[in-house]
């Protein structure tokens, strides 16, 4: 058996949101390198043969955890979801990964036909004298929070809704891509960004949004759709930079959806559509001035 030294975190973590988090950071209380046990897929596609619209890459998902103090350690859903809970514990758990410490969620389950649950999962703790801790089910609005919810609630639009749940704000960071460079034409210009396949797209429309460029934020008007005016066959983000004018094909700006400001309008014409950018500027320098005072300094 492998020397114990991984404390590590037990759950589906495929939105490291507010209920993710008070297992990950459980993680912290003991002596161990704070880890979290993670999937190469997601459990749905294995059983399921479909997996639920993706809220980050894994590039991202696994930064975003390192930043926290916690390294992530990965095994395949497909080995796993038919062994015993006790072959899991004593097999994958202690043998390949060293756990010293585990926590997990109220509603944990694990092994074959989930007929692991956290009492199991105690029962066997105590017999190798192994810390367990069961975190509290996170609640927003009620309700625990869940990924299912946070997609949902991206789906719908209601990114303030989404980001409470998440901890932060709902963002995309995928490489800027070519686009026709109209926007050049209308003194808009924009940069584009197309979403992978399998990742949760927001409610077609504008929104309010922060761009970080270079470590520098800036406000920013987002339009996520087809562009009615201009007619696209993909889906895309499309988005104006308050104070950038640069060259940033094949950057990987980070794009923080923070809230919902209309729906995709098709424009009779090109200086109806200039016009309605500038009013969308327009509200996103009065947003953040009002209701991100932290952020003042993006807003010339």
């Amino acid at each position: 058996m492998s020397v114990k030294n991984n404390s590590i975190a037990l759950g589906t973590f495929d939105g490291l949101h507010l209920g993710h988090k008070e297992v990950l950071f459980e993680t912290k209380d003991g002596n161990g390198q704070p880890s979290a046990l993670l999937f190469t897929e997601h459990p749905q596609a294995v059983v399921k043969g479909q997996a639920p619209p993706a809220l980050f890459t894994e590039e991202a998902r696994d930064a975003l955890l390192t930043a926290w103090g916690i390294e992530p350690l990965s095994v395949s859903f497909k080995e796993i979801y038919t062994l015993s809970p006790e072959d899991f514990f004593y097999e994958i758990l202690l043998k390949r990964f060293g756990a010293c410490a585990l926590s997990c969620g109220e509603d944990y389950t694990f092994g074959k036909k989930k007929t692991g649950n956290t009492e199991v999962l105690k029962a066997l703790c105590e017999k190798e004298n192994i810390p367990l801790h069961v975190a509290k089910t996170v609640c927003y609005d009620g309700e625990p929070i869940s990924s299912t919810r946070i997609r949902a609630a991206i789906e719908n639009g209601t990114m303030e809704e989404a980001n409470a749940m998440l901890g932060r704000s709902f963002s995309i960071d995928f490489p800027v891509v070519h686009g026709d460079a109209r926007g050049r034409t209308i003194d808009c210009p924009t940069i584009n960004q197309k979403f992978p396949e399998g990742f949760v797209q927001p409610k077609k429309g504008v929104y309010i949004t922060r761009v970080t460029v270079d470590g520098k934020a800036y406000a920013g008007v987002t339009n996520f759709g087809i562009r009615p005016t201009i007619g696209t066959k993909a889906l895309l983000a499309e988005t104006f930079i308050l104070g950038l004018n640069e060259n940033l094909y094949g950057k990987k700006p980070l794009v923080e959806f923070l809230t919902y400001v209309r729906p995709e309008q098709k424009f009779d014409s090109f200086s109806a559509l200039r016009a309605a950018i500038q009013s969308d500027s327009r509200r996103a320098e009065e947003y953040f001035k009002k209701a991100c005072k932290k952020d003042l300094n993006i807003v010339k």
